[in-house]
């Protein structure tokens, strides 16, 4: 836990208090702030004042003298309209900030590496951490994936904390600065909460921000909004700016082709890792990752055959098409994370024969994008409220089944797979739709799927 010190003795509000948040006012009150905590959810309220916390309600608050809100990620600050301490604060001239803020003020001689992008930047997190840690550095992982910032070890100069970093979490920082920051990809996402699409990648584009050379920005170049945003880095000469791909040529910067990873840092497109080989990064999209961890590794001064040792070695991360089991000639795959079409037809594209659970909250467009994928689709099961909408894009093109729940399309997916018996036939839960109508997240949705699918006959125990 990192003790926050620059507050000592001020008082700081605490809004949201869910794991980020409960860790920032525990990390604040150790470093000797006056701490006002409050969540909206009673629950979480009780949580925090049994851990010692004091609560204050923010939205009946005397703001003048309180120097900063730190908010979490996930509550409005501005669109579609701020909540009412997020907006009382900002009239009465307190910071607003998160907790990815606050760690870099803490730890200000480590090095820091941002992960951003609509898809992909979990794994890629995932992916880097391990190949830092495999090749010997002292390194922490968190952000908006897994483990709280402020719930990191602290470290010195000689460590590095690679961060996942959400849209959210990039509006609410203001001096941290990233050594190597990753921008994977932008497609239309969390656009009320940015005011549209102008908004989401301005945000994105703040992992940039402060960058001075020899720090590193590396960009997709896989869809045209990032291809604009590299143009535009490059063109401002701040940071030295990196290329990568998951499709196409990258040229002084690092992409797969063909099934290799290719690294073209010095000129010479040499083929570095055959990714065919590497079975927990499946498909074009996590080419793409890879060329992103393999590059923000060279930026830091990792040699690439420690980099490549370690990609071959990552097992791979769960609810990001995890392979859970092989059962009877039919493969189940956990995709949980996939919550939009983009994330989602990176799967499908991955598999030739697929028995396709999806459903939940449907986002923006639905799935109607997906169509040039359904041919993969050998049968549809549907859970949760996109049940009609989903089901109404896929008739008469791909058999469906409206399964309700997630227990019922296990079931009659690995029925009708196993009875079928085509080869190569998948089971895969990729929902392309938010998970909250029956799951607390995504986590759970796909622990259950995983538990489901160990309980299917004929696997192992």
């Amino acid at each position: 836990m990192i003790e926050v010190t620059s507050f000592r003795g001020e008082k700081v509000a605490v809004l949201g208090l869910a794991r980020s948040g409960a860790a920032a006012a525990e990390a604040l009150q150790r470093g000797g702030a006056k701490v006002m905590a409050w969540d909206d959810a009673a629950a979480k309220r009780d949580a925090a004042a049994a851990a010692g916390l004091p609560l204050v309600d923010l939205g009946k608050s005397d703001w003048r003298d309180v120097r900063a809100l730190v908010i979490s990620p996930g509550i409005p600050h501005t669109h579609p309209a701020p909540h009412t301490a997020a907006a009382q604060a900002r009239a009465a001239g307190a910071e607003i900030i998160g907790d990815i803020e606050l760690l870099a003020r803490s730890c200000p001689k480590a090095r820091y590496v941002g992960i951003t992008g609509t898809n992909g930047k979990s794994t890629t997190t995932a992916l880097l951490g391990h190949i830092l840690a495999a090749s010997g550095n002292k390194v922490a992982v968190g952000g908006n994936l897994g483990t709280p910032a402020l719930a990191l070890p602290a470290l010195g100069a000689d460590g590095i904390y690679v961060l996942e970093m959400s849209s959210y979490q990039l509006e609410l920082t203001h001096r941290a600065t990233f050594d190597v920051a990753v921008l994977l990809n932008v497609t239309p996402d969390h656009l009320d909460r940015h005011g549209g699409m102008a908004g989401y990648v301005e945000a994105k584009q703040r992992i940039f921000a402060r960058q001075v050379k020899p720090q590193s920005a590396i960009i997709g170049i896989d869809d045209e909004i990032s291809r604009d945003v590299l143009i535009h880095q490059a063109a401002t000469g701040e940071q030295n700016v990196i290329k990568i791909s998951g499709a196409s040529r990258a040229m002084g910067g690092v992409y797969a082709a063909d099934g290799k990873l290719i690294d073209d840092f010095d000129g010479n497109e040499e083929p570095v890792l055959d990714l065919r080989r590497v079975p927990r990064l499946p498909g074009r999209h996590n080419g793409q990752n890879a060329a992103a961890a393999y590059a923000a590794a060279r930026a830091l001064g990792v040699p690439s055959a420690k980099i490549v040792a370690a990609i071959k070695s990552f097992p791979g991360l769960a609810h990001r098409q995890e392979l859970v089991a092989t059962i009877d000639g039919v493969t189940y795959v956990n995709d949980s994370k996939a919550t939009n079409a983009d994330a989602v037809a990176n799967a499908l594209a991955c598999y030739d024969a697929i028995y396709w659970i999806a459903g939940g909250v449907a986002k923006e467009g639905g799935i109607a994008s997906l169509a040039p994928l359904f041919p993969r689709l050998r049968h549809a099961f549907l859970i949760g409220k996109a049940s009609e909408e989903f089901a109404a894009t896929l008739t008469g093109k791909v058999p469906v089944t409206r399964s309700g729940d997630l227990a019922t399309a296990v079931a009659a997916a690995s029925e009708i797979a196993r009875r079928d018996g085509v080869a190569g036939a998948v089971v895969l839960l990729s929902p392309a739709g938010a998970s909250f109508d029956q799951f607390a997240n995504f986590e759970e949705r796909g622990d259950g799927f995983r538990r489901l699918v160990e309980q299917l006959p004929g696997a192992r125990r």
